[in-house]
């Protein structure tokens, strides 16, 4: 008899192990096209967290928008994501791949943002030199023209020079 339980027990694992946990909807999202939308929707989730007030702006519900560019409902998505993430290694290798995309568009715009900064810098550094140009350029207009740098004449009244060179002969 415990043998008999034990066969079943087995038989009934075995069979259960085989069946589907969720079924195929109807309209089953593609996964190609799951993963895009998965992707797009992470990005909003990462703008949300970052610059929360960026999206108050917007009139409309970001997610929204996401399904009517994929041309999907929010119906479909949950039942297609459902369906998906019932299989966890076809589900781990998609959000693996969302993953490689979204380090990937990490490092193409930090690139950018550096190459941008480095851009700022240059131009920076163009706009002081211009400035000190300017600046020194103002002051030397500034300054009037007899202002330049001449010899000092000490201006000497003649009759004393005469006098001082009649005392000198003098003797005094």
């Amino acid at each position: 008899m415990k043998n008999f339980v034990f066969i079943i027990l087995i038989l009934f694992f075995s069979v259960s192990c085989k069946k589907e946990l969720v079924k195929e909807p109807a309209k089953l999202i593609e996964k190609e096209k799951m993963i895009d939308i998965i992707y797009d929707l992470s990005l909003l989730e990462a703008i949300k967290y970052q610059q929360p007030l960026s999206l108050d702006s917007v009139e409309s519900n970001p997610t929204k928008f996401i399904f009517k560019k994929y041309k999907v409902d929010s119906l479909q998505f949950a039942k297609s994501n459902m369906y998906y993430a019932a299989d966890y290694d076809s589900y781990k290798e998609m959000f693996d791949e969302i993953n490689a995309r979204l380090d990937k568009e990490k490092k193409s715009t930090e690139k950018k943002l550096k190459a941008e900064e480095k851009k700022a810098a240059k131009n920076k550094k163009a706009a002081d030199a211009k400035k000190a140009a300017e600046a020194k350029k103002k002051k030397l207009k500034e300054t009037p023209k007899d202002s330049v740098k001449k010899k000092v004449v000490k201006k000497v009244n003649i009759d004393s020079v005469k006098r001082m060179r009649r005392l000198q002969h003098k003797g005094l």
